[in-house]
C-alpha cells in the first residue's frame, strides 16, 4: 500500500498501517530502528534506535550509519500520507552532526503541523515546487541530544512536475 493512499482508512488504522509498513520494510529494518508511535493524524512519529549487536560500532556506541539511516524517509512518508497522491515528495539532501556517542537506546520525534501542511499546499499552488528542511534530534533516555540530522525534502505538484519534465525532456531531444 502506498503511503499516499492511506486517506481512506480510519485514523487509527492509518497510524497502524504506517507503523507496520515502516517496521516491515527491509531497508528501514536494516537501520536497527523501530517505529514505536504514530499519531492517528500522522503528524507525529517516534522512532527508537536500540544499541544492539547489529547497531554497535567498533568502540561500542551506536554506528553513525544507523543514526543517519533511521531518519531517512520518515518526514517524507508523513508528507506523502498527508498531502496525498497529487504531490511528489523526495529526500533531496541531509546533514548530520554527532554531538556525543550513544551508548544507550535513542529516540527521535518527527513532527509536522496542520499549519505546515497548509503552508506547503499554498506554496505548491503558487510555485509548483518547493523545498523544506526538517531537523530531528536523536535523544537518550535522559533527554540529552546525541545526534542532530537535518533533511531537505523536495516537493512538487505532480501534474506540474510531469508536464515540466516532459517539456524539458523534449527540449533536450531536439538540442
Amino acid at each position: 500500500m502506498k503511503l499516499s493512499h492511506l486517506s481512506h482508512l480510519p485514523p487509527r488504522w492509518r497510524a497502524r498501517a504506517m507503523r507496520t509498513g515502516f517496521n516491515l520494510h527491509p531497508a528501514f529494518r536494516a537501520t536497527g530502528g523501530r517505529v514505536i508511535h504514530v499519531s492517528p493524524d500522522l503528524l507525529h512519529i517516534r522512532v527508537r534506535l536500540a544499541l544492539t549487536r547489529r547497531t554497535r560500532n567498533l568502540v561500542g556506541s551506536i554506528y553513525g550509519g544507523s543514526l543517519f539511516a533511521v531518519t531517512d524517509g520518515v518526514h517524507a512518508g508523513m508528507l506523502m500520507a498527508r498531502l496525498g497522491p497529487d504531490v511528489i515528495v523526495w529526500d533531496k539532501a541531509a546533514t548530520i552532526r554527532y554531538r556525543k556517542p550513544a551508548f544507550c537506546a535513542l529516540t527521535a520525534d518527527f513532527r509536522l503541523s496542520e499549519a505546515e501542511l497548509q503552508d506547503i499546499r499554498d506554496a505548491l499552488g503558487r510555485d509548483h515546487e518547493i523545498e523544506r528542511t526538517y531537523p530531528v534530534e536523536l535523544k537518550g533516555p535522559d533527554g540529552a541530544v546525541h545526534t542532530e540530522v537535518r533533511r531537505t525534502l523536495y516537493l512538487a505538484d505532480k501534474a506540474w512536475y510531469k508536464h515540466h519534465k516532459l517539456r524539458d525532456s523534449a527540449a533536450g531531444d531536439t538540442a
